[in-house]
């Protein structure tokens, strides 16, 4: 069983250069990604390259006058930090200033515009039973209804219907009336009409309108908003269902597959964002509908769902939709046949960009206020590039000082040492290029410390390595043993090392907010790179420089000359002397 092992080992020592190959591979594979990708330099942070600082001040909602407050501004500073910098390294910034205002500063080379509505965005979002709806705008005479689409994980059919539209006989306002009255009767036998009221409802109607005494007046001041509302000017738009309760009846607006705006009365909100687990961006295969936006309800959230969908599948048209309704618009008014379970869809002709932001926006959840951007400024970069350029000065005199004492100390081994060094600064410089576009990371003044302070833990390993090496040799033994019965002793220690590092990295991005979590994410990210390079790159050039005269033969300028290191005379057996024989016996 022994000689097997040999020929295995034998056979490992002998092929370093396979590892050298990987590793020069994939640097070389990194590398040309990082050009590829258009970004050959790492993203720099708001304190290195400038950016946008936006100002938003919270707004006292109707019926709250007290929801502006200590508890509601923290909370939107969290869910707006998670909007814009959700893994923590893309260097944007979110904190209070006074009692309503809160500050977001966003670096320089981020979609400043794709952030602000991240920020901006309440991102309230409701499932409102569709009462009444209708083309808006001069050209609702014949115009088709909105089309967006929703489905759930038990695939009922719920595909969109054709609202209900005014007639070429008919006046928009006839229309309007006629679907109010309905709406009256529908409010006051339940906030989700059923079929047979809806059917008698427009039955009178039609035949006779009812009194104006009868209808209640919070009901009368709901259709007169609707018959007025014109989707198509943006200030009026912007102000449709202002002020109404989630349990309140509302108009609001929202496009059609046409691209018309289409007006909407709706009902008490029936399930709310907060009932949403999960919520992600998705590419539909199976339509042309793009990109869509699928959520995942709560157990609570699912029977909601279930409950409403079961009642709308009684209805006629156009009280069998219900609107998904984000921010006071209308982004789907899906038709319901039977009552649905499980998760929902969200699609209308989104790109990806737009289909990840709102998934974005659901998943962290709605701010507790609402807000109005008071200003917008540039941010320049003249403070950061003074510390940065100090930074880099410490920083280099710190790698010479190592480099000096690797010479000094170890003479032709620093040679191995410089070459991984230099390999472990090729590689975080194309890791941190390539993380720029792929997650956001943004390079700042605490990731250069970072970096910097990596120069040590990768040298330390160096450093470990070669004194184990050193050891062997003292011991007597020639150079290629001892690299080998050195390697399993030093790998422990490395990993041990590393392990610590990264643990002490780890924990510090995950208990820490901020510039901090950029000096963590790196701290962690060149410990793990400097296992890499100690297995890939250090042990398997050492095994290669083991073998060359200048190294093997220990010349006095290798760092491995036996007599400079004190070694031992190898060890040699010595016969026993035999006990003497007795002849008379023999």
């Amino acid at each position: 069983m022994a000689a097997p092992k040999k020929g295995r080992s034998a056979s490992a020592q002998s092929r370093p250069g396979r590892s050298l190959a990987l590793i020069l591979i994939a640097i070389a594979a990194l590398t040309g990604g990082m050009f590829v990708s258009g970004h050959p330099t790492p993203r720099l942070g708001i304190d290195l390259a400038g950016g946008t600082s936006i100002t938003l001040t919270a707004k006292n909602e109707p019926g709250q006058p007290n929801a502006i407050n200590k508890t509601n501004m923290d909370t939107a500073v969290d869910i707006m930090n998670r909007r814009v910098n959700g893994l923590g390294v893309s260097e944007a910034e979110v904190q209070t200033q006074g009692s309503d205002n809160i500050i977001v500063n966003i670096p320089k080379g981020t979609n400043s515009k794709q952030a602000r509505e991240q920020v901006g965005t309440t991102a309230k979002l409701y499932f409102r039973p569709v009462l009444a709806t209708e083309v808006s705008g001069p050209d609702a005479s014949a115009s088709p209804s909105p089309s967006a689409s929703s489905s759930s994980s038990d695939k009922a059919t719920d595909k969109a219907s054709s609202s209900s539209s005014p007639s070429s006989s008919t006046t928009p306002s006839a229309t309007a009336t006629s679907q109010g009255r309905a709406v009256t009767d529908a409010l006051k036998a339940d906030s989700t009409p059923s079929a047979s009221s809806s059917a008698s409802s427009s039955a009178s109607s039609s035949a006779s309108p009812s009194p104006s005494s009868s209808v209640d007046p919070a009901t009368a001041k709901l259709e007169a908003e609707y018959t007025a509302l014109d989707c198509t000017d943006k200030a009026v738009r912007a102000k449709a269902g202002d002020g109404a309760k989630p349990t309140d009846p509302t108009v609001a607006c929202g496009k059609n597959s046409s691209g018309q705006w289409q007006k909407y009365i709706l009902g008490p909100a029936e399930v709310s964002g907060t009932d949403i687990k999960k919520a992600g961006a998705v590419f539909d295969t199976q339509s042309a509908a793009g990109w869509k936006v699928t959520m995942e309800f709560t157990s609570g959230g699912s029977k909601k769902f279930a409950s409403i969908t079961g009642k709308l599948a009684q209805n006629q048209p156009p009280q069998n939709q219900f609107a998904i309704v984000l921010d006071g618009e209308v982004v789907s008014d899906p038709r319901v046949d039977q009552s649905l379970s499980g998760n929902a869809e969200i699609s209308g002709s989104f790109s990806q960009t737009e289909a990840q932001d709102l998934a974005n926006m659901l998943k962290y959840g709605a701010l507790p206020l609402t807000f109005k951007e008071s200003s917008v400024t540039t941010v320049t970069a003249a403070l950061g590039g003074e510390q940065l350029h100090a930074g880099l000065i410490a920083g280099a005199i710190g790698l010479g000082l190592v480099i000096i004492y690797l010479v000094v100390y170890y003479r032709g081994l620093s040679l191995i040492a410089i070459a991984s060094l230099m390999v472990s600064a090729m590689l975080t410089y194309v890791i941190m290029a390539l993380l720029g576009p792929t997650i956001g990371f943004a390079l700042n003044l605490p990731a250069v410390c970072g970096a910097i302070v990596a120069i040590g833990i990768t040298a330390d390993s160096f450093i470990v390595f070669f004194e184990r090496i050193r050891d062997e040799i003292r011991e007597g033994r020639s150079l290629r043993p001892a690299v080998e019965r050195a390697w399993p002793r030093a790998r422990r220690t490395i990993l041990v090392s590393d392990f610590v590092s990264f643990l002490a990295a780890a924990v510090l991005f995950i208990v820490t907010v901020g510039k901090v979590q950029g000096f963590a994410f790196t701290l962690g990210l060149t410990t793990l790179l400097d296992v890499v390079v100690v297995f890939l790159f250090t042990k398997p050039l050492m095994t290669i420089l083991a073998r060359k005269k200048f190294f093997a033969n220990g010349h006095s300028w290798s760092g491995l000359d036996p007599k400079r290191l004190g070694a031992k005379p190898p060890l040699r057996r010595t016969r026993r002397p035999s006990a003497p024989v007795d002849t008379k016996e023999a």
